[in-house]
């Protein structure tokens, strides 16, 4: 299980470790293939202008659970990171589907594994994730966090859906994984 003291480091550290990691929320889940990183001095964080009543879960305690609405439609999971006070948190923006896929398939109305938890929204209406969530302790139920089990290979990425700092190679995805919610190829070499 990872524990709070997991998440007790910079995002920048934590979120490629996440990739091969395993969630599980009421026993429905999977794998980490995709994650972004958000820290406190990035305009594209929520953290960034400081503490509001939406985010305020993402200043608590590192090793918990940061859900907001996105668009007012689809909810996103964040995990805490670094330091109480401190906006830091790791978006999770797919899995690969191991566990308990009827649930998932019922929460979604399809039978697509690579649809299930393609996307950060996906992902939430597949492992039933709400706001009521929010702020809660990744190492206790419903949350099950596993670490990984083998090295997985990454590659690092810019981020995607985002218009502030979106060059920042912040997305963190597992090589070759059909589960991502979009390609992450590597940055190609410039020209000479």
């Amino acid at each position: 299980m990872l524990s709070p003291e997991f998440f007790a480091r910079s995002v920048h550290e934590v979120a490629p470790e996440l990739i091969g990691a395993t969630l599980l929320v009421d026993g429905v889940g999977g794998r980490i293939v995709e994650v972004e990183a958000y820290d406190q001095e990035d305009p594209a964080s929520h953290g960034y202008k400081g503490p509001t009543p939406r985010n305020a879960s993402m200043f608590g305690p590192p090793g918990r659970a940061y859900v907001y609405r996105s668009y007012g439609i689809h909810w996103c999971l964040n995990l805490v990171c670094e330091a109480e006070g401190v906006a830091s948190a790791a978006l999770i923006r797919a899995l690969e589907p191991t566990h308990g896929l009827d649930a998932m398939r019922a929460r979604r109305g399809l039978d697509d594994p690579r649809l299930l938890c393609g996307g950060p929204g996906r992902l939430c209406q597949a492992l039933g994730i709400t706001k009521e969530l929010d702020g809660r302790r990744l190492d206790r139920p419903p949350f099950e966090l596993r670490e990984r089990e083998e090295p997985v290979e990454t590659i690092a990425v810019p981020r995607i859906g985002i218009t502030r700092a979106a060059d920042l190679p912040w997305r963190y995805a597992e090589v070759g994984s059909r589960f991502l919610s979009r390609a992450a190829a590597a940055p190609s070499s410039p020209r000479a």
